[in-house]
């Protein structure tokens, strides 16, 4: 229940974007009502639920499959096994951000003459007085644009970068083909489709060869530096004094 509160208060957050800053209000409140009962389950003590179970007098039929067959022919885990630290998605995402930059940036300075022109355009998903700018406004420095812009796109790095922590893994034999041309084909596609009604100014002066070209910067950035860390394994199934650790002996945890 708390997590999918959670997860509709933050899409409620970024709805608000595109239509009333009351539904972003309403979400932020979702979202923090969502993670302190997410919270609350798991710390300091785990909620766990009995599940009863039936009481069967008729023999089960012996297995035909032996353990190791079964185990070969069972389907792929969603979750892999290990992955790597997180802080190598917050380092990648850096490094993938100033490689997107950088293409942007260029971009700003070859085919509009301007290096504030993908900035500003940027700070459109942010702040509505973009759409309405003229073309001679969105060329010229603006502190408050600026600020928008460098905010969302570390926001971004950092969030696209945590999630090639847990994707690259599960494509181990050309992780930076599925980082550097996979990906950025998925999400230039998505925000194709997407940016008209997030940001109107980027839709009408991006240039998508452009725009691919940065995602494709970011992904081999981002995913040259995840690849570098050794993978740590997941403690999926551990308990919570397990996870964190804790040593416990016969008469309790100390």
């Amino acid at each position: 229940m708390h997590p999918m509160l959670a997860a509709f208060g933050v899409t409620l957050i970024f709805a608000g974007i595109v239509t009333h800053p009351f539904v972003s209000v309403i979400g932020a409140i979702a979202a923090v009502a969502g993670v302190v009962g997410w919270f609350r389950e798991v710390f300091p003590h785990e909620k766990t639920e009995e599940i009863p179970v039936a009481q069967c007098d008729v023999p089960l039929p012996a297995p035909t499959i032996a353990p190791k067959i079964a185990r070969a022919h069972s389907p792929r885990r969603i979750v892999p096994h290990e992955i790597h630290p997180y802080r190598s998605g917050l380092y990648g995402g850096l490094a993938g951000g100033l490689a997107m930059a950088f293409v942007a940036c260029l971009w700003g300075v070859v085919a509009e003459h301007s290096l504030w022109m993908p900035i500003n355009l940027l700070a459109g998903m942010l702040m509505p007085s973009v759409s309405s700018a003229s073309l001679d406004e969105l060329k010229v420095f603006s502190l408050g644009w600026t600020v928008a812009a460098v905010c969302i796109h570390l926001a971004l790095s950092v969030m696209v970068g945590m999630i090639f922590v847990v994707a690259l893994p599960m494509m181990p034999r050309r992780p930076m083909i599925a980082g550097g041309i996979l990906a950025p084909l998925i999400w230039t596609g998505a925000g194709w489709a997407a940016v008209r009604v997030i940001d109107p100014a980027l839709d009408d002066y991006i240039s998508f060869g452009w725009f691919l070209v940065s995602q494709a910067a970011f992904g081999v950035a981002c995913g040259a530096v995840v690849t570098r860390f050794n993978r740590v394994r997941l403690q999926v199934g551990n308990s919570l004094a397990m996870r964190l650790d804790v040593e416990q002996s016969e008469g309790g945890s100390k």
